[in-house]
């Protein structure tokens, strides 16, 4: 039996989200400056530059972690590697890999409380139910999720996507029922939602932080012709085609 005092009940922590087993906290202000930092600390507060943590209850669900996101933990709670088998370790290696994604991610089972590691980035909770079971996400952005979500590495349409767009070959998918847990460049009160139905998303430069996984994603030239791409001042463009939605931070990337 354990009881967690000073916590989330504390006048200096602001609860922001809760959905499935992850409650998203943000403390108001950092009381633990020295005074050579305090002018710092203050003015980055009135700019929303604050300190996040993620609350998970195992109670409600197994959880999956990014390596290295856990930061203390309280009552029954066991950490495997939810490698099966060696098959299974091999498919994560390789998948780690390609993605730059850690390879092994481990996952907490058990009925208590596991706090994750501070960060001044934004959490976004997304329940996949409003993403059809399936949604693709940008390098570096996932933290946590329901671990009866399925992880798989998204190769791009073609080769060239990734050379004429500077990014990698594949993408981190993920598939199932369940919440997912992101770490954002910015805030979900600036992420612009765009949904498609059977109908095109074309954008100068790498702003897309997810996408579902039924879109096709490709990067081409923004008009037909190199002169008409070089007319525009665009050159290439990411291009979303299909049904589905793109989740865009237009002025964090």
């Amino acid at each position: 039996m354990y009881h967690i005092s000073n916590f989330t009940n504390n006048d200096d922590v602001k609860i922001l989200d809760q959905l499935g087993p992850f409650t998203v906290i943000e403390y108001q202000r950092d009381l633990s400056v020295m005074p050579s930092d305090a002018a710092t600390a203050y003015f980055s507060a009135a700019m929303n530059v604050r300190k996040r943590q993620v609350v998970c209850d195992l109670s409600k669900a197994d959880i999956t972690l990014q390596a290295g996101a856990m930061q203390w933990m309280a009552g029954n709670v066991n950490a495997t590697t939810g490698i099966k088998g060696v098959g299974d370790l091999f498919g994560k290696a390789v998948r780690g890999n390609v993605t730059g994604e850690s390879a092994i991610k481990p996952e907490y089972t058990g009925d208590g409380t596991m706090v994750l590691e501070p960060t001044y980035r934004h959490i976004i909770l997304l329940d996949l139910a409003d993403w059809n079971g399936s949604i693709v996400l940008d390098d570096g952005l996932f933290l946590a999720c329901d671990s009866n979500l399925k992880h798989k590495a998204v190769m791009r349409s073609n080769l060239s996507s990734a050379v004429a767009g500077g990014e990698g070959l594949f993408n981190l998918g993920i598939n199932g029922s369940g919440v997912l847990c992101l770490e954002s460049p910015c805030p979900r009160e600036e992420l612009v939602e765009i949904t498609l139905d059977n109908d095109v998303l074309k954008i100068d430069g790498n702003m897309a932080i997810a996408w579902s996984g039924s879109l096709n994603f490709t990067v081409e030239r923004s008009g037909k012709s190199l002169i008409g791409s070089a007319a525009s001042g665009e050159g290439l463009v990411n291009v979303y085609r299909g049904t589905g939605k793109v989740l865009l931070a237009p002025v964090a990337k």
